[in-house]
């Protein structure tokens, strides 16, 4: 029996709905790379294989195993995807795939001054729950405060970003539907 990573990476990235590229960023490979590798055309480090399962938020025995991705329900911590650039000391996808799915949890910790990037106004709903710290949502025109065990509902169709004015790191979980990363 042959295995055919480069087709299985393929249809794996197509189910994600992902461009080549989009998936050489989230790995930190090149376009060029995910082109070979999907093509036959090299062959893969086992490092270069899980950047792309990682980035696809697949497991290496879930990849090389024949059952249903979709079956999977739980997750552990070193399953979360880590963002970098995102204004946040932390910004964790908690659900590997999940920016493909209905809806996408993150973990973000956020270092006194530290801001995510504005978002701007777009389809959907966020919810949020402050773990620890102090936060403000500026959301249109509006600043709100939140402190610990506080949560946030909102439907994203102003633009809205999350700061941290306080003297200690904050820490929330942040769930949008649809995903927007």
């Amino acid at each position: 029996m042959r295995l055919e990573i480069g087709k299985k990476v393929k249809d794996l990235r197509l189910a994600a709905e992902l461009t080549q590229e989009e998936l050489a960023t989230r790995a930190q490979l090149t376009k060029g790379f995910i082109s070979q590798i999907e093509n036959d055309q090299t062959s893969i480090s086992l490092d270069s294989l899980i950047d792309i399962l990682d980035a696809l938020g697949i497991s290496i025995s879930d990849f090389f195993a024949d059952d249903d991705y979709s079956e999977r329900i739980t997750f552990s911590r070193t399953d979360r995807l880590s963002l970098p650039d995102r204004g946040a000391k932390s910004f964790e996808l908690l659900v590997p795939g999940s920016t493909n799915m209905l809806m996408d949890p993150i973990l973000v910790t956020l270092e006194p001054g530290e801001s995510l990037q504005l978002e701007e106004p777009h389809n959907g709903e966020e919810f949020g729950y402050l773990l620890s710290g102090q936060m403000v949502i500026k959301y249109g025109k509006k600043s709100h405060h939140l402190r610990k065990d506080d949560c946030f509902y909102f439907e994203a169709y102003k633009s809205h970003q999350f700061v941290n004015k306080g003297k200690n790191k904050t820490t929330f979980l942040w769930v949008m539907t649809p995903p927007q990363m």
